[in-house]
């Protein structure tokens, strides 16, 4: 009998199994892979709030021990306007890293092991044990060597199997706010480029190419289309589209790519966006299994490290407490505060995945934040996942904003009308600042709602 059975043993999943080990939980580690094959292809971004728990279970170390270079800004162009900025700092730590996923997650499943955790690969769960009330006592399947049928028993079963989990299917957890897949990209790895620190992401025609450095001296290069454009060409095919994408917003870049080589093959990548409920009687649900958005902002191993954590907190308080009678209670609370904490950046991610040419307004409130060193940070920290999106699209911020958009006659029309209504009209006229709210707001897109809906003094987001 363990504790807690963990289905599913990359980031979400050995992370989970890792801290509930450290608290001095039994739990089975599964997965239907053998190690380390089977991972799925991915861009490998880690944002600092990831970072930071990294940081926080002892194993940042062990990461940067492998080369892989930090992260400090990120960028973005659309026409005119250039924005780069340093990533603000959560609890002291400011940058990013682009891993290798094979290392990373190698680095989580041997802390989890290290910690105690009993590791079982190859073994896929073909069902769930259930009680009388319907309550899920634990796991059926098999090893993928021909094994005899094998029954687990545990006192919480956890999917971490991702976004098509197994779990989430045999326990009938329904979907909510979903959306579908609003793009697909093609992305490689690139050797002989400079490493600068940098991520670099540009808005042009529908396009949103995207570069950064990664592990053993690569970089990571590709661009997502709406998915209309997709094409799934070859490799020389795949190299034009890409290079030509590129060259349509910085030339010298491309150049740059023309002159070096591509390491390996092309991938291609298209989720759908949705939560899932995530958790019931004997069950939850944490990465991508509960919570899955486009990959446009990067931020899938970032999310996958905070809802280990936060499933973490609340079956330790669950499990603890009167012989494990609050974890109803409590994993109801951890979807409270699972939601609380992605639902701004789902939504910021499925409007960016739409890949919308930026209106001419809102390419000048983005020339403004490359002016404003708080504003570009924060911008940057949207991204991130770092600022919450309601707080930077906020009246007040937005009204802020106002004082570093450009004067004279290239600024919009609206632009100028609205920081008359804003700063030029009676103080204490509040219908003229909301009239001037509601033209900004028609000028930036479905993140607009987030300026309307705004309180009139910013208010602290949820924990990152």
């Amino acid at each position: 009998m363990y504790d807690v059975i963990v289905v599913g043993a990359r980031i979400s999943g050995a992370a989970t199994a890792m801290l509930l080990s450290r608290a001095g939980y039994k739990v089975l580690l599964l997965d239907r892979a053998v190690f380390p094959g089977g991972k799925a292809a991915a861009t490998n971004l880690v944002h600092p709030p990831g970072i930071l728990r990294l940081k926080r279970w002892g194993l940042l170390e062990r990461l940067t021990a492998t080369g892989c270079p930090p992260i400090r800004e990120y960028g973005l162009q659309s026409g005119r306007a250039h924005l780069t900025a340093p990533l603000p700092a959560v609890d002291e730590v400011d940058e990013a890293y682009s891993p290798d996923r094979a290392t990373l997650d190698r680095i989580l499943l041997e802390a989890a092991i290290e910690a105690g955790a009993e590791f079982r690969e190859g073994f896929s769960v073909q069902a769930l044990c259930t009680d009388e009330a319907g309550t899920v006592t634990g796991v059926r399947g098999r090893s993928d060597d021909g094994g005899a049928p094998m029954t687990e028993h545990a006192r919480l079963v956890v999917g971490a199997d991702g976004s098509n989990s197994t779990v989430a299917r045999l326990t009938g957890a329904e979907k909510y706010a979903t959306r579908p897949v609003l793009n697909k990209s093609h992305w490689a790895y690139w050797e002989g480029l400079p490493h600068d620190g940098r991520v670099r992401t540009h808005r042009h025609a529908h396009k949103h190419t995207f570069t950064w450095p990664t592990h053993d001296g690569l970089t990571i290069v590709g661009v997502a289309l709406p998915v209309r454009d997709f094409k799934a060409n070859g490799d020389a095919e795949r190299d034009r589209t890409v290079i030509d994408a590129f060259e349509a917003v910085d030339p010298e870049w491309a150049a740059s790519l023309r002159a070096t080589e591509r390491a390996g093959r092309w991938m291609t990548g298209a989720v759908p966006n949705f939560l899932r409920r995530s958790h019931g009687p004997g069950w939850a649900l944490v990465g991508d299994a509960g919570y899955t958005r486009d990959p446009i902002t990067a931020a899938g191993i970032t999310d996958g490290l905070r809802s280990a954590e936060l499933l973490v907190e609340a079956v330790d308080a669950g499990l603890s407490r009167s012989g494990g009678a609050g974890l109803p209670t409590a994993l109801a609370r951890y979807g409270r505060r699972r939601d609380d904490l992605v639902r701004g950046h789902y939504q910021y991610t499925c409007d960016h995945a739409t890949i919308a040419n930026h209106s001419r307004e809102e390419v000048e409130f983005i020339r403004a934040m490359s002016r404003s060193a708080t504003h570009g940070r924060d911008m940057v920290g949207v991204f991130a996942t770092i600022v919450d999106p309601a707080q930077f699209y906020s009246a007040a911020n937005m009204h802020a904003l106002l004082d570093h958009v450009e004067s004279g006659p290239g600024t919009s029309w609206k632009l100028r009308m609205v920081r008359w209504l804003v700063r030029g009209a009676p103080r204490h006229f509040a219908p003229a600042s909301r009239a001037g709210d509601r033209l900004i707001a028609r000028n930036l897109g479905s993140m607009g709602q987030y300026l309307l809906a705004s309180p009139p003094r910013l208010t602290a987001p949820p924990s990152l």
